[in-house]
């Protein structure tokens, strides 16, 4: 049983482990994505269509960064080929990116946007 079974309990510590604020909502437009360094990871925060998202910030085919290229309908394209990936999945739309880019999770905690990164077993 989590806290979301019983919403008046507090999370317990193992639902907020990996959760790193990278911003503040209101600083990310709409249609829009920047790249936040995230525990040396490069993460591209997007907002589009009204819901934000976050996945690893580097195209699959062309290893550069998503954040730099255009969002629009719920997709980030690649501004070098453009290859389009779905932000909600990572999966690319067509060639010529075959393979999908890592999604994270990703809420609004009051007026700020958090993303959780795997945990590491190290």
């Amino acid at each position: 049983m989590t806290s979301r079974d019983h919403p008046t309990e507090s999370p317990s510590r193992e639902e907020e482990v990996g959760w790193v604020r990278v911003d503040e909502a209101r600083t990310l437009d709409d249609e829009s994505a920047v790249h936040r360094d995230i525990g040396g990871h490069g993460v591209c925060v997007a907002r589009s269509l009204g819901k934000v998202h976050a996945i690893r910030d580097e195209c699959t085919h062309g290893q550069v960064p998503l954040s730099e290229g255009d969002v629009e309908n719920g997709y980030v394209e690649c501004w070098m080929h453009g290859s389009r990936f779905d932000l909600a999945t990572g999966i690319p739309t067509g060639p010529p990116a075959t393979e999908p880019v890592a999604i994270y999770p990703v809420r609004i905690n009051g007026d700020h946007i958090e993303v959780r990164l795997p945990v590491s077993e190290d």
